[in-house]
């Protein structure tokens, strides 16, 4: 099961070298059985602050940040020693994470994975410089240049849900860019983490380029972020976390990318397809259980529809099985643990005392000896003010609401803090554009078109954070511009 060695699992990657924690080891737990799988490095204060020395001095005495060519032969290395291990890299993702061996096809693995490539080209292609042309200032004949140079070291600091695709979504474009990296994995993923830092050790980057760090310590990634030698900071993760950053930040007036929390809604007019649309977002709702920031956990449906719905989805849930994510056909397994577990329980019974139903679901399933486990639920009868229908749960848990119109329903999506993704089903193609302009949402997708790939940005309006990540505009965020005049 283990792609690497238990000795590499538990060993830091810092300036080009694989490493103990002087801090020793914490385990690693199954979300599907909950037993300890293994140990992971749990580093510290001083590990940490190595790494960032290191990120700091390749940065500023290195060629790194100038050869692009030493940038995408490293990062096509990576990507090749990745693809000679998948099947390997495939099973720890299973293991740590409790993602379905179907979702380790797409966005749980091998999508992100040859992302390394795109962006290497992406490097290859780019305008790093444009010429404005002459311009006659108070006499002096001057050429105008526009440049795009490295913003620095970066400390990417990823979350468990989807750590394949967002450490490689962080790392893949801050290194083609000229950035180096220290990567901080989160406390119950860090094999996927571990494993790049191995990988990259075999595929040549150069001393402090890119630093792996393990740790089960909050206080590894607030060092991270309050050191005047990091220049920017990538968060993937909860709203709350992405706010003391920003104050954090605020005393060196570091750059931030924050990718958030999400509460999407999904809406269906009354010219929608129903049954499509039930079935398509109930099973976005429970995909990986529902540990999703852009999925849909919001149902809007004509009022007038509201019961047919609420059997339509039902239907849907009550027929999507939490299963062993070593199954191929596996969407929901578990949760990743017994902490998330209780937040996703204690959700349910507050949406009980909102006054909500519990349609299906609301409970861990029988049959499931360990792990942590929850049953696909549907919650009906709330509000679109009361808290189950306006925060993020993280877990399979879907609220279906009425809506009274098209602009009842576009209310009732934009009366959220988040503005991450949405859905809209219907056939008037007036009223589907009408619906895509007025939701404010990074993302967006019609009659169940899917808008992801790693061409296209990905982020949030509000408090759903702020840049994009993936894509071109991806690319830029982890880039400074600089412009020069020189004698024409």
């Amino acid at each position: 099961m283990a792609l690497f060695s238990a000795d590499v699992a538990s060993r830091l990657y810092v300036d080009g070298e694989l490493r103990p924690s002087a801090e020793g080891t914490y385990p690693v737990v199954s979300p599907a059985t909950g037993e300890i799988i293994g140990h992971a490095a749990d580093a510290g204060t001083a590990e940490t602050e190595a790494a960032i020395a290191a990120a700091r001095r390749a940065f500023d005495t290195t060629d790194w940040s100038r050869d692009t060519a030493l940038r995408t032969r490293c990062l096509r290395a990576l990507h090749s020693k990745i693809r000679e291990r998948i099947e390997e890299f495939r099973e720890i993702t299973i293991a740590e994470v409790g993602a379905g061996r179907f979702l380790t096809q797409g966005p749980q693995l091998e999508g992100p994975v040859d992302g390394l490539e795109y962006f290497a080209s992406l490097a290859e292609d780019f305008e790093w410089s444009t010429d404005l042309g002459t311009l006659d200032v108070m006499g002096i004949e001057s050429r105008r240049e526009v440049r795009h140079e490295p913003v620095g070291v970066v400390a990417a600091i990823t979350p468990w849900n989807f750590p394949n695709q967002i450490n490689l979504a962080k790392i893949g474009p801050a290194l083609a860019t000229g950035c180096t990296v220290v990567l901080k994995a989160a406390p119950d993923t860090p094999w996927c983490a571990a494993a790049l830092g191995e990988m990259a050790a075999e595929a040549g980057f150069p001393p402090g380029v890119f630093n792996v760090l393990t740790s089960s310590r909050n206080d590894v990634g607030e060092q991270l972020v309050a050191s005047p030698d990091v220049d920017l900071v990538s968060f993937t993760g909860s709203t709350e976390t992405g706010k003391r950053i920003m104050r954090a930040s605020a005393d060196s007036l570091k750059r931030v990318f924050l990718e958030l929390g999400g509460k999407s809604a999904s809406i269906v007019l009354d010219d929608a397809d129903l049954g499509l649309a039930c079935m398509m977002t109930a099973i976005n709702a429970t995909m990986h259980a529902g540990q999703g920031c852009a999925l849909t956990t919001r149902l809007l449906v004509p009022r007038e529809k509201l019961d047919e719905a609420i059997a339509l989805t039902k239907g849907v849930l009550e027929g999507t099985e939490c299963g062993d994510p070593n199954d191929p056909g596996t969407m929901c397994g578990p949760l990743i643990s017994s902490r998330q577990l209780e937040r996703v329980a204690g959700y349910v019974e507050l949406a009980r005392s909102e006054g909500g139903t519990v349609e299906c679901g609301g409970r861990s399933p029988e049959g499931k000896a360990g792990g942590f486990w929850f049953e696909p639920t549907l919650i009906s009868g709330l509000t679109p003010e009361s808290r189950v229908a306006r925060e993020e749960i993280f877990g399979p848990v879907l609220v279906i609401l009425p809506h009274d119109g098209d602009d009842d329903a576009i209310r009732i999506a934009n009366d959220s803090p988040y503005g991450l993704s949405g859905a809209v089903f219907g056939t008037d193609p007036e009223r589907l554009e009408n619906v895509i302009s007025s939701v404010r949402t990074g993302t967006f997708g019609v009659n169940g078109a899917q808008w992801y790939g790693l061409d296209v940005p990905f982020g949030g309006f509000k408090q759903s954070g702020i840049g994009r990540e993936m894509g071109v505009q991806g690319f830029t965020e982890y880039l400074e511009t600089k412009s020069v005049g020189t004698p024409a």
